[in-house]
Protein backbone atom coordinates (compact mmCIF):
# COMPACT_ATOMS: atom_id res chain seq x y z
CA UNK A 1 0.00 0.00 0.00
CA UNK A 2 1.41 3.45 -0.63
CA UNK A 3 0.89 6.01 1.76
CA UNK A 4 -1.27 8.68 -0.52
CA UNK A 5 -4.16 5.49 -0.93
CA UNK A 6 -7.58 6.80 -0.43
CA UNK A 7 -9.88 5.30 1.31
CA UNK A 8 -13.27 3.64 -0.18
CA UNK A 9 -16.09 5.65 -0.25
CA UNK A 10 -19.33 4.28 1.77
CA UNK A 11 -21.13 2.02 -0.38
CA UNK A 12 -24.66 4.16 -1.74
CA UNK A 13 -27.99 2.52 -2.21
CA UNK A 14 -26.60 2.38 -5.87
CA UNK A 15 -23.51 0.44 -5.77
CA UNK A 16 -25.24 -2.05 -3.40
CA UNK A 17 -27.59 -2.96 -6.24
CA UNK A 18 -24.35 -3.97 -8.40
CA UNK A 19 -23.02 -5.86 -5.86
CA UNK A 20 -26.15 -7.44 -5.07
CA UNK A 21 -25.95 -8.81 -9.00
CA UNK A 22 -22.64 -9.49 -8.91
CA UNK A 23 -23.46 -11.97 -5.92
CA UNK A 24 -26.27 -13.32 -7.93
CA UNK A 25 -24.00 -14.39 -9.70
CA UNK A 26 -22.05 -15.76 -7.46
CA UNK A 27 -25.34 -17.63 -6.56
CA UNK A 28 -26.08 -19.10 -9.88
CA UNK A 29 -22.09 -19.93 -10.43
CA UNK A 30 -21.73 -22.13 -7.04
CA UNK A 31 -23.39 -25.50 -8.29
CA UNK A 32 -20.87 -25.60 -11.10
CA UNK A 33 -17.87 -24.61 -9.15
CA UNK A 34 -17.10 -24.25 -5.65
CA UNK A 35 -14.66 -21.67 -5.49
CA UNK A 36 -16.62 -18.66 -7.53
CA UNK A 37 -17.56 -16.68 -4.66
CA UNK A 38 -13.66 -16.47 -3.34
CA UNK A 39 -12.12 -15.91 -7.18
CA UNK A 40 -14.90 -13.42 -8.04
CA UNK A 41 -14.02 -11.72 -4.87
CA UNK A 42 -10.13 -11.68 -5.70
CA UNK A 43 -10.41 -10.17 -8.56
CA UNK A 44 -12.85 -7.24 -7.26
CA UNK A 45 -10.04 -7.31 -4.37
CA UNK A 46 -7.25 -6.87 -7.40
CA UNK A 47 -9.23 -4.55 -8.83
CA UNK A 48 -9.34 -2.39 -6.23
CA UNK A 49 -5.90 -2.52 -5.51
CA UNK A 50 -4.97 -1.13 -8.52
CA UNK A 51 -7.83 1.81 -8.07
CA UNK A 52 -6.09 2.59 -4.82
CA UNK A 53 -2.33 2.48 -5.46
CA UNK A 54 -2.81 3.81 -9.03
CA UNK A 55 -3.50 7.51 -8.82
CA UNK A 56 -3.67 7.59 -12.94
CA UNK A 57 -6.07 4.40 -12.70
CA UNK A 58 -8.33 6.55 -10.51
CA UNK A 59 -8.27 9.90 -12.47
CA UNK A 60 -9.66 7.61 -15.24
CA UNK A 61 -12.16 5.88 -13.42
CA UNK A 62 -13.64 9.25 -12.08
CA UNK A 63 -13.48 11.22 -15.51
CA UNK A 64 -17.00 11.54 -16.62
CA UNK A 65 -15.45 13.19 -19.71
CA UNK A 66 -14.61 9.86 -21.57
CA UNK A 67 -16.59 8.57 -24.64
CA UNK A 68 -18.26 4.86 -23.07
CA UNK A 69 -16.26 2.92 -26.05
CA UNK A 70 -13.13 4.73 -24.85
CA UNK A 71 -13.81 3.94 -21.70
CA UNK A 72 -14.65 0.18 -22.61
CA UNK A 73 -11.66 -0.64 -24.76
CA UNK A 74 -9.17 1.27 -22.02
CA UNK A 75 -10.61 -1.14 -18.93
CA UNK A 76 -11.01 -4.16 -20.72
CA UNK A 77 -7.05 -3.88 -21.66
CA UNK A 78 -6.34 -3.13 -17.97
CA UNK A 79 -8.50 -5.58 -16.89
CA UNK A 80 -6.93 -8.30 -19.34
CA UNK A 81 -3.09 -6.95 -18.36
CA UNK A 82 -4.11 -7.56 -14.42
CA UNK A 83 -5.97 -11.35 -15.04
CA UNK A 84 -9.46 -10.25 -14.40
CA UNK A 85 -12.44 -12.96 -14.81
CA UNK A 86 -15.47 -12.87 -16.89
CA UNK A 87 -18.05 -11.99 -14.26
CA UNK A 88 -16.42 -8.81 -13.17
CA UNK A 89 -15.44 -7.83 -16.68
CA UNK A 90 -18.88 -8.16 -17.19
CA UNK A 91 -19.96 -5.94 -14.35
CA UNK A 92 -17.40 -3.55 -15.67
CA UNK A 93 -18.84 -3.10 -18.69
CA UNK A 94 -22.82 -2.57 -17.59
CA UNK A 95 -21.20 0.31 -15.38
CA UNK A 96 -19.56 1.89 -18.19
CA UNK A 97 -22.97 1.45 -20.13
CA UNK A 98 -24.79 3.29 -17.70
CA UNK A 99 -22.04 5.53 -16.81
CA UNK A 100 -21.67 4.37 -13.48
CA UNK A 101 -17.44 3.34 -14.00
CA UNK A 102 -16.90 5.93 -11.21
CA UNK A 103 -19.11 3.98 -8.43
CA UNK A 104 -15.98 1.08 -8.68
CA UNK A 105 -14.89 1.67 -5.20
CA UNK A 106 -18.08 1.86 -3.28
CA UNK A 107 -19.69 -1.34 -5.83
CA UNK A 108 -16.36 -3.70 -4.28
CA UNK A 109 -16.50 -2.11 -0.81
CA UNK A 110 -20.23 -3.42 -0.86
CA UNK A 111 -19.77 -6.71 -2.41
CA UNK A 112 -16.35 -7.25 0.23
CA UNK A 113 -19.50 -6.35 2.79
CA UNK A 114 -22.33 -8.43 1.92
CA UNK A 115 -19.67 -11.56 0.88
CA UNK A 116 -18.36 -11.36 4.33
CA UNK A 117 -22.23 -11.13 5.89
CA UNK A 118 -22.83 -14.27 4.07
CA UNK A 119 -19.96 -15.90 5.67
CA UNK A 120 -20.77 -15.10 8.80
CA UNK A 121 -17.58 -12.28 9.16
CA UNK A 122 -17.43 -9.29 10.36
CA UNK A 123 -15.60 -6.34 8.84
CA UNK A 124 -13.11 -4.27 10.52
CA UNK A 125 -11.77 -1.53 9.00
CA UNK A 126 -8.27 -0.83 10.66
CA UNK A 127 -6.14 2.19 9.61
CA UNK A 128 -2.54 2.83 10.75
CA UNK A 129 0.17 5.02 10.25
CA UNK A 130 2.26 2.61 8.79
CA UNK A 131 1.57 -0.98 7.37
CA UNK A 132 1.08 -3.80 9.75
CA UNK A 133 2.85 -6.95 10.07
CA UNK A 134 1.58 -10.72 10.45
CA UNK A 135 1.66 -10.62 14.15
CA UNK A 136 0.03 -7.40 14.70
CA UNK A 137 -2.77 -8.48 12.43
CA UNK A 138 -3.12 -11.72 14.08
CA UNK A 139 -3.17 -9.35 17.88
CA UNK A 140 -5.95 -7.01 16.42
CA UNK A 141 -8.15 -9.91 15.36
CA UNK A 142 -7.82 -11.98 18.96
CA UNK A 143 -8.73 -7.88 20.67
CA UNK A 144 -11.55 -7.70 18.46
CA UNK A 145 -12.87 -11.45 19.07
CA UNK A 146 -12.10 -10.97 22.94
CA UNK A 147 -14.53 -7.77 22.61
CA UNK A 148 -17.10 -10.17 21.26
CA UNK A 149 -16.88 -9.78 17.03
CA UNK A 150 -16.71 -13.16 15.71
CA UNK A 151 -14.95 -14.16 12.47
CA UNK A 152 -13.24 -10.76 12.18
CA UNK A 153 -11.46 -10.12 8.61
CA UNK A 154 -9.48 -6.87 8.07
CA UNK A 155 -9.49 -4.26 6.05
CA UNK A 156 -6.45 -2.26 5.56
CA UNK A 157 -5.40 1.52 5.24
CA UNK A 158 -2.71 3.47 5.63
CA UNK A 159 -3.10 7.25 6.88
CA UNK A 160 0.67 8.47 7.61
CA UNK A 161 -1.39 11.36 9.01
CA UNK A 162 -2.60 9.45 12.65
CA UNK A 163 1.47 9.49 13.41
CA UNK A 164 1.01 6.29 15.30
CA UNK A 165 -1.28 4.11 16.94
CA UNK A 166 -4.66 3.11 14.90
CA UNK A 167 -7.66 3.45 14.53
CA UNK A 168 -10.64 0.45 13.79
CA UNK A 169 -13.88 0.70 12.99
CA UNK A 170 -16.20 -2.52 13.00
CA UNK A 171 -19.82 -2.33 12.51
CA UNK A 172 -21.04 1.04 14.10
CA UNK A 173 -18.15 0.99 16.68
CA UNK A 174 -14.91 3.27 16.28
CA UNK A 175 -11.79 2.62 18.51
CA UNK A 176 -9.41 5.64 18.04
CA UNK A 177 -6.17 4.98 19.55
CA UNK A 178 -4.10 6.98 17.32
CA UNK A 179 -1.23 9.31 18.04
CA UNK A 180 -2.96 12.13 16.28
CA UNK A 181 -6.42 11.61 18.28
CA UNK A 182 -4.65 11.44 21.70
CA UNK A 183 -2.81 15.34 20.64
CA UNK A 184 -5.96 16.77 19.53
CA UNK A 185 -7.53 15.88 22.92
CA UNK A 186 -5.24 16.97 24.93
CA UNK A 187 -5.05 20.18 22.76
CA UNK A 188 -8.65 20.62 23.42
CA UNK A 189 -7.78 20.06 27.27
CA UNK A 190 -5.50 23.12 27.46
CA UNK A 191 -7.89 24.98 25.68
CA UNK A 192 -10.38 24.48 28.10
CA UNK A 193 -8.06 24.99 31.10
CA UNK A 194 -6.44 28.35 29.78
Amino acid sequence: MTSASPQAPNPTGLSERYALALLGIVDDLRAAESGAADRIAADLERLFRLWREDAGFRAFVADPRLDGAEQKRAVFAVLERIGIGTEVRNLLGVMIINRRLGLLPEVAAAFGAQLATRRGQQIAAVTTAHGLNDTQRTQIVARLTEAGYSGVQLKETVDPTLLGGLVVRIGSRLYDNSLKSKLQRLQYAMKGAA
